[in-house]
């Protein structure tokens, strides 16, 4: 291990694009470091391929087929980590406790290698030991029934959002046949916010546009989203808009660099000659939280020009047929709008009335919008609200349902859109439950589930008994690490599937099994030979994936043998499931979504093989509107603040929790985050050169951060280098999930009850 006192630490600006060479150098670095610099080459090749896999890191859609490559540098990484030839056999946990683990940094933790055998974790030793599958299954399906006798609802089924559809469709009828709809998954971390707001104001909880659509827009606005980081193959279609000259406008706080220059790494023209394509064309760092009042200044322009545009020469600028024919409320919604002044918007934006009307003429022009958003919107108080807003000001001119325009969530994890198609969901009302109890002759529960915070209050209050772990690192990933590293020993039973160890699984219940799993890229062997699985992109675009390596271990099970052992383990006999079968060949399962879910999966192990996948029906996209109005729905939303009111306390500061370039999710890769000129650490803490100065501070001082909440429990976290960065006044980042201590569970957003992340009210102790 290397310790943060023995690694270089180098804060500097970097002064390159994203993409060129420093990602190609990245990649190479990491296919040396995991043993894959002869082969790596040729395996990233068919990475988001028809005759290949699909990455197992982020959800960005897939392209033409026909495309050389498709893959970016954190896609590599992320293929890499998964196929290292580095591997934790049961010796490794013979030689080192839980609780000396526990010492280890979340990197060092899964960069020792692939888990290559079951495990029990025995609390006399304090160690984890190799255990039978056989073993495993009859002990977790003891555990598992007795605590249904006592009641089903205290048990947990979370999914992250690696999983294939199969792999979903199983887990989630597993806990209906359990006896709950306890299925948190990643959604409810990040996109939450997207399914109700979404599907209250358009009547679908995803996106509306596909890949095609970025042919032909003619004005991209993204809020809150680091596609150098997090999304980065969509860089491709956005320097093609560029160089086309379709108008791109960024809202963040901090100036990311993907969103700022681009040299293409599959360009050879532009690696030799190092020319860069320019994204956004303006790039406006609103306040944290301040994204409703951006959105209203720019309706507020639109309002004003159309009724100049009238009074001039009798013409439009918004679309007042579309308006009319498509939606609902818009009166009351312009009559808010008007209401609001400009003083106000401009102090809970951060930005001059200038800077905001300035990018909404861009608007005004463009035939076709497409708005662009990540977590930046939707972890906040008010993320449900921030989301209608973009859809409010894509309503006013027709921007949804034609090409080129329309609302684009970007979603993280690789199928964690699919996974709620085919009903990981707390929500009974989102899954077609009378179709499961006539295919499985049981009677599911219509009672709700619960989400990730709910999963966590339950945890610290004791309600909840036991844990099932598909995939993820859930004790990292959630808020309060602090209550919930505590209390998570207290429950009866913990069990976790994965493919490496994480920090999450060092903490057990009273019997805990940590079970490997093959990796998506991995040959997957059952009774009818090799097997194909499927999942759905950001654009609700289904496209297979087949493995294509050797497994790490020859101990390891798929995990859709994993959850049926599981279920028949604990569930009493029932015929109409039939587990075995479903293991021996994954169509029948498809088969299966395909009967339960006809309308989204006709003809489904037939259309899977289409080399470019796909699309789901999504309604409106062809402007058909399920909502309770039957049309577009205009929300007046209730405050300009998307934050957590401090009173008049000068001294708190907004914390957005950041992930670095070299991180996806909870996994880090290292300790370098290239874009923003921090190597060799992620104790850091970014803040505005201003904020410095007030508090005190010097570049490179050692700080301490406390939340603000009145809960009477102390949240602190210490050892951060402060760092001087451009970032609004009064605002502060630092990395995720290192930061999560600081988040107390009741903070989230409202109705969505996602973590409220990216505005965390905290203040510097000294």
């Amino acid at each position: 291990m290397e310790s943060n006192l023995t690694r270089s630490i180098k804060i500097s600006p970097y002064k390159w694009p994203a993409g060129g060479w420093g990602s190609a150098k990245s990649v190479a670095k990491y296919l040396s470091s995991e043993g894959l610099l002869l082969e790596g080459p040729g395996i990233l090749l068919r990475q988001n391929k028809p005759k290949g896999f699909t990455c197992v890191s982020c959800a960005w859609a897939k392209p033409n087929p026909t495309h050389p490559a498709e893959f970016c540098e954190n896609g590599a990484k992320a293929t890499a980590w998964e196929l290292t030839k580095k591997r934790v056999t049961p010796d490794f946990f013979q030689e080192h406790t839980l609780t000396e683990l526990k010492t280890w940094s979340d990197y060092d933790l899964e960069a020792i290698g692939r888990l290559t055998a079951p495990l029990r974790y025995n609390p006399e030793t304090d160690k984890y030991e190799a255990v039978e599958w056989t073993e495993a299954f009859a002990e977790i399906g003891r555990e598992l029934a007795a605590i249904r006798e006592i009641d089903p609802r205290r048990t947990v089924f979370y999914a992250s959002g690696r999983a294939s559809l199969e792999t979903s469709y199983m887990y989630a009828l597993t806990a209906r046949l359990y006896g709950n709809n306890n299925l948190p998954d990643s959604s409810n971390m990040c996109h939450e916010s997207t399914s109700v707001g979404l599907t209250e104001s358009i009547g679908v909880p995803v996106g509306t546009v596909t890949l095609d659509d970025f042919e032909s827009t003619d004005a991209f606005f993204f809020f809150g989203q680091n596609v150098g980081s997090n999304s980065p193959r969509m860089l491709h279609q956005l320097q093609e808009a560029s160089d086309r000259g379709a108008v791109i406008v960024s809202f963040n706080p901090l100036r990311e660099r993907g969103l700022e220059r681009f040299i293409n790494p599959q360009n050879p023209i532009q690696m030799v000659t190092l020319r860069e394509t320019k994204i956004s064309r303006e790039y406006l760092q609103v306040r944290p939280g301040g994204d409703i009042a951006v959105v209203i200044g720019m309706c507020r322009y639109l309002l004003e020009a159309d009724a100049a545009a009238k009074a001039n020469d009798n013409t439009e600028v918004l679309d007042h047929a579309f308006i009319a024919q498509h939606t609902h409320g818009f009166g009351d919604f312009s009559d808010f709008v008007m209401s609001q002044s400009w003083v106000e918007l401009e102090r809970e934006a951060g930005l001059t009335r200038a800077a905001i009307e300035r990018v909404a003429a861009f608007y005004v022009t463009a035939t076709a919008s497409m708005i662009v958003y990540g977590m930046g919107i939707t972890q906040h108080k008010l993320g449900v609200q921030s989301v209608q807003m973009l859809v409010n000001l894509l309503l006013m001119k027709g921007n949804i349902g034609k090409p080129g325009a329309g609302i684009c969530p970007v979603r993280g994890h690789s199928n964690v859109q699919g996974q709620r198609t085919v009903g990981i969901s707390e929500k009974p009302e989102l899954v077609p439950l009378d179709k499961l109890d006539d295919l499985y002759q049981f009677t599911s529960p219509r009672e709700k589930g619960m989400t990730t915070v709910e999963a966590c209050q339950g945890i610290v209050d004791g309600s909840v008994d036991a844990f099932i772990g598909l995939g993820g690192n859930f004790l990292r990933a959630v808020p309060d690490h602090g209550q919930m590293e505590e209390h998570w020993p207290k429950m009866r039973l913990t069990v976790q599937i994965a493919t490496k160890l994480n920090r999450g699984q060092l903490f057990t219940g009273q019997h805990a099994f940590l079970l490997p799993c093959l990796g998506r890229i991995e040959k997957d062997r059952q009774a009818t030979g090799e097997q194909i699985v499927t999942v759905e992109d950001s654009t609700a675009v289904i496209h297979k994936s087949k493995g294509l390596m050797e497994p790490a271990s020859a101990d390891l099970l798929s995990e859709p043998r994993i959850v049926a052992e599981i279920a028949k383990a604990c569930l009493p006999f029932n015929a109409k499931v039939p587990w075995e079968d479903w293991v021996g060949d994954y169509a029948l399962v498809r088969q299966a979504i395909e009967h339960t879910y006809p309308d989204q999966f006709a003809d489904f192990n037939t259309r899977m093989h289409i080399p470019e996948g796909f699309r789901r029906p999504i309604a409106a996209s062809h402007r058909e509107w399920k909502t309770e109005s039957g049309k577009a729905q205009f929300v007046v939303p209730t405050a300009l603040q998307s934050s957590f009111d401090t009173g008049e306390d000068k001294d708190v500061l907004r914390l957005i929790t950041l992930r670095s370039n070299d991180q996806f999710n909870t996994t880090v890769y290292g300790y370098d985050d290239r874009f923003r000129g921090i190597k060799g650490t992620r104790e850091v803490l970014l803040l505005n050169d201003k904020d410095m100065v007030k508090h005190g501070i010097v570049e490179g001082s050692m700080v301490m951060l406390e939340t603000v909440e009145d809960d009477g429990v102390v949240r602190r976290l210490g050892g951060l280098r402060a760092t001087m960065y451009d970032m609004p006044e009064g605002s502060c980042g630092g990395y995720y999930p290192e930061c999560n201590v600081l988040i107390p569970i009741r903070q989230h957003a409202e109705r969505s009850q996602v973590p409220a992340a990216k505005s965390v009210p905290v203040r510097i102790v000294h």
